[in-house]
């Protein structure tokens, strides 16, 4: 049985991995010019823009600017408050679901409630909303589904997640919750649902108006005590 829905934030409520890893790569190759970012960009799904760095700082021998991590959350602000848009379908499905819901998200608190808002889904989610900025470690630690789960007042083993990342499924698998695996945002590429199959995740939608009738399995208890 379930008793709350967690939802991602990034690839999951908003189409925004695209725009973030095109402003990312701008910003670097525009300090860093001559190195090619591009297949190292692509290893950025799903982690804090700052490991993402440091790794890149290790990669290629340089030295990331005092604050860079600051102008490029300033230019992906930027970028995101001019073409930021919803996953399409995402309103009504979450309308539709019947369990409470939150927002868990490596993205800083601010980033994930402004792109909430531009996604018209505040009413959806309440204050109920938060950011491994909140805890020691981010995903894929479980740090942050376990903190939610205690503010939510709701056993983690009765949570129910929907990632797109690798890293975010492990951190909700870690922490005992189930999950969902949504393949349908933008920057997905393609074979991915295979991948994920392959790592025994079972549970994966294309589209979001999947959701309801598989949460609604979960709330029912079909889905036993398989995780994904």
């Amino acid at each position: 049985m379930l008793d709350h829905l967690i939802c991602d934030c990034d690839g999951v409520l908003v189409d925004s991995e695209v725009i973030a890893d095109r402003v990312l790569v701008e910003t670097l190759s525009a300090t860093f010019p001559g190195l090619d970012f591009e297949a190292a960009a692509k290893t950025a799904f799903g982690q804090q823009t700052s490991r993402f760095l440091a790794g890149l700082e290790t990669q290629f021998g340089i030295t990331m600017p005092v604050d860079f991590l600051d102008t490029i959350d300033r230019h992906i602000e930027a970028e995101l408050a001019k073409s930021l848009g919803p996953i399409a379908g995402v309103r009504d499905a979450l309308q539709r679901v019947t369990l409470p819901a939150a927002v868990v998200s490596n993205s800083r608190l601010a980033r994930v409630t402004a792109s909430v808002k531009r996604a018209g889904l505040t009413e959806i989610f309440g204050p109920r909303v938060f950011s491994a900025e909140q805890v020691a470690r981010p995903k894929p630690f479980p740090d942050v589904y376990l903190h939610a789960a205690q503010q939510l007042g709701v056993e983690p083993a009765r949570c129910v997640v929907v990632e797109d990342s690798i890293s975010g499924l492990n951190a909700a698998r870690a922490a005992g919750m189930k999950t969902i695996a949504f393949v349908g945002a933008s920057h997905i590429p393609d074979g991915y649902a295979e991948v994920l199959r392959s790592l025994g995740v079972t549970r994966i939608i294309e589209r979001m108006e999947q959701l309801p009738a598989l949460v609604a399995a979960g709330v029912r208890g079909e889905f036993g005590d398989v995780q994904s």
